[in-house]
């Protein structure tokens, strides 16, 4: 059975050299208490740190792990969110040094582009652009873009970039730039636990009513729009929505699980159990999952077995190992360029 990771993040080696080189750590605002702060995980030596971003261990990685392909796409999320004179020649370093990975490694790696997501037109210059490199299927994109229709339409010029090619698009937990309106989670306790699985889930979930329970995605019929980490809580809160339906909506209402079942997406299975694979299956429907690891070891490892222990069929099992992003991935109306 094929294997595609969907969900590989990546630092490559041209971007750690850039920020190396930098004399100004760039900032962004803190949600949590308002104010600007110099970020961490660019600036740490561990991101930068050598051997962090070989190519070569990542191929090493997938090859212990069963991994024949994966979609590539930027660790550095918070570059997408800095300011505009940092984001864009950032995120152009990324997306030539992204490209060039797949262009040596044709049968192996796909990519996503980063995008300067604080000015829409930017960020749509750089879509166009980036489509043109060999590799690049895509963009990931902040999730916070996509908490509610309303949110999402101040992007439709991507979109219409994105649909026109039959783009994938990673909506991604990430927040925008100057975001007052964004969710403001307590965290003065249990911090890591707060952000990177409550908050982090509800977010996920929020986009997923954009994308499952309004007609925001009908007006991209050619872009496929992918949610991480199974979509959020949805599975484990399918039977809470339906009752709520029932209980607030006009009798004869379509249920959100008939809505969410029927939807033109697909999630991955990143960081998720296999108890959790199981009730994603029956809600979405196997077509809809695919494979991610977050691009590590430990995370390869974890989806293989979470997958491998899931109470499924051995086809539903090739679907989500492979079969869905081969779909996906065909779906995509580029031709790309590999190495001579």
């Amino acid at each position: 059975m094929t294997t595609i990771d969907m969900h590989s993040h990546i630092v490559p080696k041209p971007l750690a050299d850039a920020m190396r080189a930098r004399t100004v750590r760039p900032y962004i605002r803190r949600e949590d208490d308002g104010r600007e702060y110099l970020t961490s995980f660019i600036n740490s030596r561990a991101a930068l740190a050598e051997g962090f971003d070989l190519i070569d261990k990542r191929i090493a990685d997938m090859d212990k792990n069963g991994v024949e392909r994966a979609v590539l796409s930027n660790q550095m999320q918070e570059l997408s969110s800095l300011p505009m004179d940092d984001s864009v020649p950032l995120c152009r370093v990324y997306n030539d040094a992204i490209s060039a990975i797949c262009l040596a490694h044709p049968d192996r790696f796909l990519a996503f582009a980063a995008l300067p997501i604080g000015d829409v037109e930017l960020a749509t210059a750089e879509f166009r652009r980036a489509m043109t490199l060999p590799g690049v299927i895509g963009a990931i994109v902040p999730g916070d873009a996509f908490l509610t229709a309303k949110r999402a339409e101040r992007f439709a010029p991507l979109l219409v970039a994105a649909d026109s090619h039959s783009a994938i698009l990673m909506a991604h937990y990430g927040r925008l730039p100057n975001d007052e309106d964004a969710p403001k989670p307590d965290l003065s306790d249990n911090r890591r636990l707060r952000i990177g699985t409550l908050d982090m889930q509800s977010r996920i979930s929020s986009g997923m009513l954009t994308f499952c329970l309004t007609d925001f995605l009908q007006k991209y019929p050619n872009l496929t729009m992918m949610a991480h980490n199974l979509g959020g809580n949805i599975p484990f809160e399918i039977e809470r929505l339906d009752h709520r339906t029932l209980v607030d909506e006009p009798p004869g209402t379509e249920l959100p699980s008939k809505r969410i079942r029927a939807a033109r997406l697909i999630v991955d299975c990143n960081s998720l159990g296999s108890r959790s694979i199981e009730l994603a299956l029956a809600v979405y429907g196997a077509d809809k999952i695919v494979y991610g690891s977050d691009g590590t070891d430990f995370g390869m490892d974890w989806s293989n077995k979470a997958i491998a222990s899931a109470q499924i069929s051995q086809a539903d099992r090739a679907a989500i190992l492979g079969g869905n992003a081969e779909k996906a991935l065909a779906r995509v109306s580029r031709r790309f360029a590999t190495a001579a």
